[in-house]
């Protein structure tokens, strides 16, 4: 019996990835543990291992294709002693099987369809599900009843099960009227007087193409004046998760100066003392490796701004899990450095330096990426004096960390210099609030210019 092989949900988040490349060809012998192909998510590039043995019988996407929805058919391997070609039209036949209800239910739904004027071609999607009761049901009925034949992706059903809404009354604006988290969160927000009404404003949110907005900003600009470069996937789920973020975490900033002249002083002794491996230091560690270290340790110091907001209870974590803000080519990545209140500042410092590597070559696991208790981004380098960054829920804080540099400050009654260096943490109120997240500060602003406490 053919095995088919799906795309799979590399991360939660997950709609669609690309396939950039096989590792296998038609007639390869493959063996559980084997990786068949690499996969481009909208984060990293992961690597598809094989579950089932088998000979691979057809390749149903071809290496390079974008967009492939998850859970979709790749390829399909035969059995053991299986025949290849046998395999691979068996197989073919059964994977275009929903393609095909899908596409014969699309013409039914238009004929009975009475909200002609709103919902034309693309938009019969809300009687889709209607549709196969009369006909196909004794067909999907035995497979998984509803799920199979409303195209939705792991995500959008999750969060539409949370909030009660049923997926038959939602117009999917994914891959092929794929439903995907979108169209759920817009079908939300409409007003819900009638189900009718329901299904229509469930449509208008999703100007992914081009909406009314887009062509009237278009308007605006001559045609040659400029390049319309569409967005990647990285570029969307950023867009999606930072609006998120500020339109459901109420943010509060709370900003400090701390002096930073003895952490420069004791980073110059530890890099100095720094054995040789192969001609090169063990370990170099950077400004921002000890603002990690010393945030970790603030955040163990002041357990109650160490949470996550839930609609049913506040999460309190028990380790500092610290994503730290990397930029890639096209958008921005945080890998995780897990228990840093435990490591040394010297294993912070090799560990950061290949998580960011790792990035830019999107070569993170998803683990590596997602999740964390909280979060730094440091735009000190660029010469960013201060800023306020956005929380990337569920974190409830973010410290934003700006360049040092030399300040006049008063000391004793007397004007002294000293290099200076502004944070400024964003917190979600709900969890923590200013008083809360000043004593975090406080507790942050003690191991900083107190560095050697890091090391005790």
């Amino acid at each position: 019996m053919p095995i088919k092989i799906l795309m799979p949900a590399l991360s939660p988040t997950m709609e669609t990835g690309n396939l950039t490349k096989w590792n296998v060809k038609v007639g390869d012998a493959v063996k559980s543990g084997m990786v068949l192909a690499e996969i481009e998510t909208d984060k990293a590039t992961m690597e598809v291992e094989a579950v089932d043995e088998g000979t691979v019988a057809k390749l149903v996407v071809a290496e390079g294709a974008a967009d492939v929805p998850v859970n979709a058919v790749i390829a399909i391997l035969a059995e053991e002693g299986e025949d290849v070609e046998a395999a691979a039209a068996a197989g073919e036949g059964a994977a275009p099987k929903a393609e095909a209800k899908k596409a014969e239910e699309a013409p039914k739904a238009e004929a009975p369809k009475q909200e002609a004027p709103k919902s034309e071609a693309p938009k019969a999607e809300a009687p889709k599900a209607e549709a196969p009761k009369a006909e196909p049901a004794k067909a999907e009925a035995p497979k998984a009843g509803e799920g199979e034949r409303i195209f939705a992706s792991p995500l959008a059903r999750r969060v539409a099960k949370e909030k009660g809404l049923d997926l038959k009354s939602v117009k999917g604006s994914g891959p092929k009227g794929r439903i995907i988290l979108r169209d759920v969160e817009a079908a939300e927000a409409a007003p819900k007087p009638a189900p009718d009404q329901q299904a229509a404003p469930a449509a208008a949110p999703a100007p992914k193409p081009a909406g009314p907005s887009d062509e009237m900003t278009l308007k605006l600009f001559d045609p040659d004046s400029y390049e319309l470069i569409p967005h990647d996937g990285m570029r969307k789920t950023i867009a999606r998760r930072l609006t998120e973020s500020k339109q459901t975490v109420p943010h509060f900033y709370v900003t400090v100066d701390v002096e930073i002249d003895a952490l420069l002083a004791l980073r110059q002794q530890i890099n100095d003392a720094a054995p040789a491996t192969d001609g090169k230091p063990a370990y170099k560690v950077s400004v921002n490796d000890m603002v990690i270290k010393a945030y970790a340790l603030a955040l163990k110091a002041v357990p109650d701004a160490h949470v996550s907001w839930t609609d049913g209870g506040m999460l309190k974590h028990k380790h500092a899990d610290v994503g730290v803000a990397v930029s890639i080519p096209g958008g921005l990545i945080t890998p995780i450095v897990r228990r840093a209140e435990e490591k040394t500042l010297s294993a912070i410092s090799n560990e950061v330096k290949d998580l960011a590597k790792r990035a830019k070559d999107r070569k993170l696991k998803p683990e590596e990426y997602q999740g964390g208790t909280t979060s730094v981004s440091n735009l000190g380098m660029f010469g960013v004096k201060d800023f306020a960054a956005v929380i990337n829920p569920p974190h409830a804080t973010i410290l934003a960390v700006g360049a040092g540099e030399q300040r006049a400050v008063v000391k004793g009654g007397q004007l002294a210099v000293a290099t200076v260096m502004s944070v400024t943490l964003s917190t979600d109120h709900r969890a923590v609030d200013g008083a809360l997240g000043a004593e975090l500060l406080r507790a942050f602003k003690g191991f900083v210019e107190k560095p050697m406490s890091m090391l005790v």
